[in-house]
This record gives structure tokens, sequence and C-alpha cells, in this order.
């Protein structure tokens, strides 16, 4: 950022913005070029601009942006900041001189007469000179923008002009962002603690697994990290809806639901030049697994640093916290919000089908619908206003990056307000019919024998059965489920059946099933169990079965029977890795009446965790540039040895690389240890990862994650915000080309 008096020609392109210059404008400009004027201050009566001081800290710590850039000033819109102009050898004299700010956006500008009056314009840019705020040499001016102006980067000049000459001087640039803090701006919270959790906190959790095991995993949004600013807003410069129609796009910036749909498009490739590109199939060569990223800034980074080519690779909960990050960076708020068992409607008729054998094996639907359930899935929720519907729909509003279906053509999802899905307002913008499904869609289950339906199963409660969030400072979970759903009572069947696991098993550790089956009719039936037990991964169908049972037994009028069932390890050890999720399925048979009833559940093992030990001498908090070590280590809990046992630790921001420790045999009871050292090279929360591998197995056997913190409020900027002005000067005896304005 530099402050400069401008030449008159550059000034002219720059001010037109694309319009075709008058040729005798043109011949104007360059007869009335003066060199004696090019050295700035000199000694003859104008008033003339020396510096340009941004108060750079000061206004960052007022608008609640510091450690956002070190390269610009960057403001909320909606209120006033700071901007002191020094002079040469005089003040501007108010009488008879007029000194006129002008921000530009693309080919839009706005010129700001500086006075000294506080009363401002809601719809209007002000610039404003408090009592006290003029010196001899010297004068602060309040800036003030609109609280619906453009989210964006804009220019900033400074006139001085007379009756008969007009200077004018570049003074830089300044990132406008969303007012969270302001009741005017759309994105209004009005709790503080609020705005501290959704806007300026850059670490989160992102809950994963299945409803029954949920397990968090850290995540580091990064919006204080070097250059993360700057890529936001490169997104938004790089977006379709920019590249065809720019000036279009600034005005509808000023809107957080354009934002909103402009930003998720963006986070993912599918259309345009996003973000992260998303893998479902396991094959991850040429890129990244998706369960190896910790923090938004790496992918930021990386995306620029290529050209903008995408990330690869990326997963629902990596697409959904990108997103949260540029939201919170752009001002407005955003929490990272999963769905346990989430419904995948690709026919949108609100219902999802399931296909089981008669011995319970879960089936591939063949040519029936695509329609799918995931054990989880993580979109984004962000606060706004709704002008668009009606207050009613204002608040939090669901934004889903992942490329699933297609919205106006575009793979996007939302903004679609959570209480049109509570109230099951099906029509109203965006996708709402879609996000419904998700965590509402009932669940047919059929039973089928060569071809033939031979059973029939609804399931009301599967899809959706926890909505988590991250909690106002706390780590401990939010259930959002009724802020989604309204409570439903349904009749119950002649028969029944429910299956539960007893308790969440580790690795190692038998799993305990626990299967009741309810005679609701006045006779007594035969029923014969089939329970089957398969792997999966989140997002996918079950794989072949690994461990089945069958049994007979009599239900008497009335009759609950509850049966127990052990998965010893010896029949899952050997595919089974702790990432991977287990479906366990049964089926009721009544011999007579030939009835079958279903029930089923998925859910994660738990995995042995890995120490991370962070040595800080002289307490807890972590210092800027100063070497900590780290002790890694994790023990073999299991009763078998792991061979060529690999112990990894890495960390963005904090390691260079990767750091590893190798055994040929961990034998049970062993331990494998690492010692690293650590560095925080820049402000904000880091994330330490470990992870342990062994050759019995294809996946990583577990990861653990350890956060490192820094407080932003330690040492103030060091960027320079005092600017010197250069030598250049034009001066005119008319007015400039007219432009198109905000």
């Amino acid at each position: 950022m530099c402050c400069q008096t401008i030449d008159l020609m550059q000034r002219t392109r720059h001010i037109t913005a694309g319009q075709k210059m008058n040729e005798r404008w043109f011949q104007v400009c360059i007869s009335l070029m003066n060199p004696h004027n090019y050295n700035g201050c000199t000694g003859d009566d104008h008033c003339r601009l020396k510096n340009a001081n941004f108060e750079l800290h000061e206004n960052h710590i007022s608008h609640e942006t510091l450690g956002l850039s070190s390269h610009h000033l960057v403001v909320r819109r909606g209120k006033p900041f700071k901007l002191t102009l020094i002079f040469c050898s005089r003040m501007w004299n108010p009488h008879s001189e007029d000194l006129v700010l002008e921000v530009f956006l693309g080919g839009l500008s706005e010129r700001i007469p500086v006075c000294f009056s506080r009363e401002r314009s809601d719809s209007h840019w002000s610039a404003q000179i408090y009592p006290g705020d003029a010196q001899t040499q010297s004068v602060t001016v309040h800036l003030c923008s609109p609280v619906l102006s453009s989210v964006a980067r804009y220019d900033l000049l400074a006139h001085i002009e007379t009756a008969w000459n007009k200077r004018s001087y570049t003074l830089g640039s300044f990132v406008l962002l969303c007012n969270p803090w302001l009741k005017g701006d759309p994105v209004y919270m009005p709790l503080d603690v609020q705005i501290q959790e959704y806007v300026k906190s850059d670490f989160g959790l992102v809950y994963m697994g299945t409803h029954l095991n949920v397990c968090r995993r850290p995540w580091s949004f990064g919006q204080y990290e070097p250059g993360v600013l700057e890529a936001c807003l490169k997104l938004l410069q790089l977006s379709p809806q920019h590249l065809k129609h720019k000036t279009k796009d600034y005005l509808r910036r000023a809107d957080p639901v354009y934002l909103s749909r402009v930003v998720c498009a963006m986070v993912n490739c599918n259309d345009d030049m996003g973000v992260v590109d998303g893998r479902w199939d396991g094959c991850y060569s040429g890129g990244v697994r998706p369960t190896e990223w910790s923090s938004s800034a790496d992918i930021l980074h990386q995306w620029v640093s290529s050209n903008c080519f995408p990330v690869r690779y990326g997963q629902c909960w990596v697409f959904a916290s990108v997103l949260c990050t540029v939201m919170r960076v752009l001002g407005i708020p955003s929490r990272v919000v999963t769905v346990f068992n989430a419904a995948h409607d690709t026919n949108k008729n609100v219902v999802i089908e399931e296909i089981y054998s008669t011995k319970g094996e879960k089936c591939e639907k063949l040519d029936l619908s695509k329609d799918s359930i995931w054990n989880f899935h993580v979109w984004v929720e962000c606060w706004m206003k709704r002008p668009d519907l009606g207050p009613g729909f204002d608040g939090w509003q669901v934004v889903d990056p992942t490329p699933q279906e297609k919205s106006a053509g575009v793979f996007c999802c939302g903004p679609c307000p959570v209480i049109a899905i509570q109230r099951r307002c099906l029509s109203v913008p965006y996708d709402t019919s879609f996000v419904y499904a998700s965590v509402d869609a009932d669940v047919i289950r059929l039973i089928m024998r060569n071809g033939q339906v031979v059973g029939r199963t609804v399931d009301t409660k599967w899809v959706g059965q926890l909505i988590y969030t991250k909690s106002i400072g706390s780590d401990s979970p939010e259930n959002l489920i009724w802020a989604y759903k309204s409570p439903q009572r349904w009749p119950s069947p002649s028969l029944e059946v429910s299956l539960q696991i007893e308790r969440v098993p580790s690795l190692g550790e038998d799993i305990c099933v626990c299967v009741t089956v309810t005679n609701r009719a006045s006779c007594r039936r035969v029923v014969v169990e089939h329970l089957n037990a398969q792997l999966k991964e989140y997002y996918s169908s079950p794989q072949k079965t690994f461990w089945k049972a069958r049994r007979q037994l009599l239900l008497q009028p009335g009759e609950v029977v509850t049966l127990h069932h052990a998965i010893s390890p010896s029949d899952y050890e050997s595919i089974l890795a702790g990432e991977d999720i287990v479906n366990v399925a049964v089926v009721i048979k009544d011999v007579k009446t030939k009835e079958r009833v279903l029930a089923m559940e998925e859910f994660s093992i738990s995995s042995p965790q890995i120490t991370i030990e962070v040595r800080v001498q002289g307490g807890d908090i972590a210092q800027i540039k100063k070497e900590y070590t780290v002790q890694v280590s994790f023990t073999n809990t299991f009763t078998k040895a792991l061979s060529a046992a690999l112990l990894t630790v890495e960390g963005s921001g904090l390691l260079q690389g990767k750091h590893q420790a190798r055994m040929v045999l961990l034998r049970p009871g062993q331990t494998i240890e690492k010692k690293v050292s650590i560095m925080a090279a820049s402000p904000g929360t880091k994330l330490l990862m470990a992870s342990i591998s062994h050759s019995n197995s294809p996946s990583i056997l577990t990861r653990s994650f350890h956060r490192v913190s820094r407080s932003l409020w330690d040492e103030p900027e060091t960027s320079s915000s005092m600017l010197d002005l250069a030598n250049h000067i034009s001066e005119v005896k008319s007015r400039l080309c007219t432009r198109n304005s905000f």
C-alpha cells in the first residue's frame, strides 16, 4: 500500500474504468503538466499533501480486525475509521479549497466531501472532521461507509480543489467487511459471546463418526494466518459472477445471501476455479487424503500458490471448514454443523430406499434410486437476515459447499433457512427440499428375496438422529436437532424389533449387540432371527459380511425378548481400522405369516489414543518465535504385536514437513516415541497432529491432535501505517471525467 500523488494520464485511465477516453480531454491533460510541480512539497502557496496515516493498529482494534492482514487496512462497514492527512507547508483552507476523498471499486466510484459536521447518511459515504482533529499541518478524517456497502478491497484517493486547479493523490487501499456488531447490518448478531465464537474464533471442532460413537476432530480455521484474507478476496475476484460482469458482482456483494452462494460454489471446483477438489473413491494419488487436513489456511495457501489450481482432495468436513473460514473472514457469523445419518435424496421425494436380504445383509440397490444415507455429513450455518423472504426466515441458514446436487445449474446449496426446514416450508429458497430430506427423510427398508419384496419397514427416526455443532466457549457439542425438527408421534406395528450396541467398543474389545423383539399380537409367534455385520465407509453402502448369526425363538402374546450377541476381536481385527464403520442389521421373520421386520445400527470403533505433551516452561502460554519441546508417544494396548509401526508428527505453522519414528515390531505393552521441537511463526491457533500406522492394516490406526494457541493481542502490529507521498503532482483547470457511482 503506497500513498502517492498520481500522474494525470494514469489517473484519467483509472477513473474512466474502461470507458473510451475523450481525445480532446487527453490533449488538455498533457498540456497542463508542469515538471516543476513533480517535486512534492514546494515553496508555493498551494496546499499539498505530504503523508497519509491509515492508523492501522488503532483502526484494527476499533473494528475488531486485528491480525487479519499486515498489508491492508481492514475495516467494517457502517463504522467510521480514522485517516490522518499531513500537509507540506500549510493546512488545507476549507474557505477557499475543497478537500474531497474518493473511493473506487472497479468501475464504480463515489466522491466524499470532507466536512466538519457529525451527521452521517446511512445510504452514502461520509468524511468528517471532529472537534480537535484539525492541527496546523494535519487533519484527522473519520471516513464511514454505508452499512450496506459491498465487501471488497477499495482504492482511496484525495483531491484538493480550488476554482482553478485540482490536485489528486492516491492514498492507498483498504478492505471493507461485514459488521456483525452493527444493528443495521444484515449479519448483525446481538450477543458478543456469539460473535466471539462464530466470527473471531480461529479454532473449531468437527464432529464425525456415528451417532452412537461421536468423535470430534479439531480444525484450525486460520483466518489470522498471513495471506488468508487475501486468498478470500481472490476467491471473490475469480468467481464466475465477477468474471462475467464485474460491476454487477461488486454491487451485489453488499448482500450476504448473494455472498454465501458465490463463496459456496467457489469452495468446490466443479464449476469454476474453486478451491477444493472432492474425492470419495478411496484413491488419493496426486493429492492428500481428506483425513490429513486440519487447517483451512493450509488449503487456501496451496490454492493461491498453485495459481488457483484445485487442492486435492476434500470431503464434506473439508469443504465445510474452508467455507466457514471464508465466511468468518468476510464478517458473516458461521459455524460448522454435523448431521448424523444424513440423507442424500437424489429423486426429490423426501424418501430414502434401502434393500436388505432375508439374512439381514444390506445390498446394492441395482436399478433403484441412487439415494443414500451418510453416517455423517458436514455443512455450515451462516447467520443473516433474509429480506428476500421476510423476517420469519431470518437467522441461521444452511450453506453446503459439498458438490452433491446442482442449485440453479451450479454445485452449491443454500442459503436455506433452518426455520423453513423445521416448518417444512419446502418451496422456500434455496434448496430447502433437499436440506429437509437430509435431516428428516423417511427411510423405507425393503427385505427382498429372489427379486421380490417380502418385507417392508418404514423408519421415520433414523435420518438426522443428532445434529451437532461446537458449543459457545466450550469444546462440548450442542445438539441442534429441535431447531431442524418438530416432535412427532407414530403408531407401533404388531411385531417390533430394535437393535442396540451395548457400549461403544474399542479396538481389541468385543462388539456387544442387544436385540429386543416385541410381540404386540394376541397370539403366539415362532420367529427366526438373522443377524449380520458388515464393514463400510461413512458415505457408502456396506461391503461384504464379516460376521453373522441365526436363531429361532418362540414369542408369547405381548412378550418382550432380549437377545445378546458378542462379536469377538478375532472376527474383525484383520479388516477393521480406526476410521471404519460397522453396519449391524437384524431381520426377524414370522415363520407362519412370513412377516419380516428389520432394525439396524451403525457405529465406529474407538481407537487407542496417542499422547502429545507440549513442554512449556513458566506456564501454558506459548510465545511467538520461541522453541518448545513436544513429546509424542503411543503404547500398544492390543494383544498382538504391530509390524512396521510408524509414528508420524506434523503441524502446519509449527513444524517443517513430517517427523517420524519407526519400529520393526511394536509388541503388546511397548511404546513408540518421537520428540520434536515446535515454533509458531505467526499468531492464532495451530494444530499438532500425530498418527500411527502399521503394515497389518492399509489405513491409519489412529490419530490425535493437540491445540497450540497464542493470543492475538500480545504485540501491536509492526506494519507501518505512515505512508510517504510520491513526487508526481498534476494540476488541471477543469473537472475530471464523469464516473459510475455506487
